[in-house]
């Protein structure tokens, strides 16, 4: 069985949140909200160990180096999210091989399923790379700049991006630069994947798989920890 590496950027602010504390730092059902995600990752059979990635100064990082018998490692990431991911990419152990699949999943998902993490790796691995997501199921509206309804857009064919996702490393890496080299900052991974000439591959997973984005999201996800594994 296949083990992989998961990289975590965890170098933001959480502007959204508010307050003077990191949201990943933020108090999640007695514990910091990134607890609850690095521990959902390490539980699982098939991850062999965290990289996360920290802020510039950042002195509220605990300090774990071990969780559920894995490795925790840290490196210092950049100003953008795709930087951060770089800079983990580059500090993973040299046993991980530019050919390997790493994970890249966001500090602030805590409620992401261990099958969906099994599906992805699955799926994903003979596709070469790919991610989890979910079809757009809303109707989806075109605004204006003063909020009003210009347009009914279609939604087939349009999906939701969640994380993890799952790319070979070197392949990933250059993606990276390459989009940085141009000027991009692009959004996640797949969006560098897709530029460089990939076509990852969307594994449907659980639409509780929510990202913890302002302060009214933690009621939420303190409720779904609850009642996901």
């Amino acid at each position: 069985m296949t083990s992989l590496w998961c990289v975590v950027p965890a170098a933001g602010r959480g502007a959204r949140v508010g307050g003077d504390i990191p949201k990943q730092y933020l108090p999640l059902a007695g514990e910091p909200l990134i607890r609850h995600t690095l521990e959902r990752l390490a539980a699982h059979p098939r991850i062999a160990g965290l990289m996360v990635v920290l802020g510039a100064g950042d002195e509220r990082w605990p300090g774990w180096d071990r969780l559920a018998g894995k490795p925790v490692r840290t490196a210092i990431g950049g100003a953008e999210r795709c930087d951060s991911v770089l800079a983990g990419l580059h500090a993973l152990p040299p046993e991980v091989a530019p050919d390997a699949f790493v994970l890249v999943h966001d500090a602030a998902r805590p409620c992401v399923r261990t099958a969906d993490i099994e599906r992805l790796i699955d799926l994903a691995t003979p596709a070469g790379g790919g991610l989890l997501g979910a079809p757009l199921r809303d109707t989806l509206k075109r605004a204006d700049a003063s909020g009003r309804s210009l347009a009914t857009e279609p939604r087939e064919e349009r999906w939701r991006a969640f994380t993890p996702q799952m790319f070979r490393r070197g392949e990933l890496a250059e993606a990276l630069r390459a989009a940085a080299a141009a000027g991009l900052k692009v959004s996640d991974e797949a969006m560098a994947m897709e530029r460089a000439g990939f076509a990852p591959l969307l594994v449907e997973g659980a639409e509780d798989n929510i990202k913890v984005t302002t302060a009214a999201d933690f009621a939420l996800a303190e409720f779904l920890l609850s009642k996901t594994t």
